[in-house]
């Protein structure tokens, strides 16, 4: 049975954790608390692959007085040697006499080893508290472990009445500012942003994390491109954490020149001139993409509907209308009746300044 202490040192580790929301991506955000004598002795949190994990760092500001004490981290310590070195036997040589994970770390490396290891040690270390929290902190690497995929995330700006732009095509802008920095924020917690190039070439966005202040990485430009018309000089193109352009069908000599221009070019053909949606997830995953924001239009955002690869949708829905002839979230043709309506559940909604964000996720 778990005490009120012990939910209260979760929660600061769960705190600690989200330090590395935009930094320790591939690896998974976690937080470590070390307590004795119901006092904590030391503090850390994983901030950047190839660096220390975050019972190492709270070790480290523990110095001598860990010898006893509880470890409180929200992933079960590792017990491979990847980068660093195992965290379980780092807790077991300092003298930790407790662990409580808030779950199993479910990369198959380890999945309960290091649990297993530390009660070898004759140390009490269990794995539940505040699952649900450390889960939601870490939604892609807890699916690419298990499926090999990421998570996929549609971030999308509505009306009112569920229109994303004017029949022309004006789309500027449907949110306010305050949404729009939120958008940013997805953005800097994706490991890849993934465009149509309708969107490159309505727009030529640079599709990179602006949060002003804070360490970012930036993610991977991701533009699917069945027959390469995508410009050398797009700005997706000269912006850091890099450019793929995904084509269904090979252009030698253009491919030349936007890798020439730094991009990064594969084919993945499928169906009828179209990109094969579900082998880039797959090669995604083989990337080590953690979570895949989605920011295309209509008929990008409906093809992976229908595939069935998007796990979230984060919707910025404005108070003003723009009537039916503005365009729709979803190109999705065939749906007749209301049995074949896709269903969803609200998970989260809440004011971003003047705008309402909804958060849902298929039934």
């Amino acid at each position: 049975m778990n005490s009120t202490a012990d939910l209260r040192y979760m929660a600061r580790a769960l705190q600690l954790a989200r330090r590395g929301l935009y930094t320790a991506d591939p690896n998974p955000r976690v937080g470590c608390v070390l307590v004795r004598d119901d006092r904590v002795v030391g503090e850390g949190w994983h901030e950047r692959t190839g660096e220390a994990h975050a019972e190492i760092n709270a070790l480290q500001t523990a110095g001598s007085e860990v010898k006893g004490a509880t470890a409180y981290v929200t992933l079960e310590p590792c017990s491979h040697h990847g980068r660093t070195p195992p965290c379980a036997d780092a807790l077991i040589e300092a003298g930790i006499m407790r662990v409580v994970a808030a779950m199993e770390d479910p990369n198959p490396q380890v999945a309960g080893d290091g649990l297993r290891r530390l009660r070898e040690a004759a140390i009490d270390a269990s794995a539940g508290l505040m699952a649900i929290e450390a889960e939601a902190l870490n939604p892609g690497f807890i699916k690419r472990m298990r499926s090999g995929r990421p998570w996929v995330r549609s971030k999308l700006a509505m009306s009112l009445d569920g229109r994303t732009a004017m029949a022309s095509g004006e789309s500027k802008w449907i949110t306010d500012e305050l949404a729009r920095a939120d958008v940013h924020r997805l953005r800097a917690r994706s490991s890849a942003i993934v465009s149509g190039i309708g969107t490159v070439l309505a727009d030529d966005p640079a599709l990179t994390a602006r949060i002003e202040g804070a360490d970012i990485l930036q993610p991977l430009r991701v533009v699917l491109d069945p027959y390469l018309s995508t410009p050398p000089s797009a700005r997706i193109l000269q912006q850091s954490g890099g450019a793929l352009i995904v084509c269904a069908e090979e252009e030698p000599a253009i491919r030349e020149a936007l890798e020439a221009a730094g991009a990064e070019v594969i084919c993945l053909p499928g169906r009828e001139g179209t990109i094969d949606l579900p082998t880039l997830m797959d090669r995604l995953g083989d990337r080590q993409i953690n979570e895949v924001l989605i920011e295309t239009g209509a008929v990008l955002s409906g093809a992976l509907l229908r595939d069935n690869l998007i796990d979230e949708f984060v919707v910025y829905m404005a108070p003003h209308l723009m009537g039916d002839q503005a365009r729709g979230l979803f190109h999705l043709p065939g749906l007749g009746t209301m049995k074949e309506r896709i269903e969803l559940e609200i998970t989260d909604i809440r004011a971003v300044g003047r705008d309402w964000r909804i958060t849902a996720r298929k039934r």
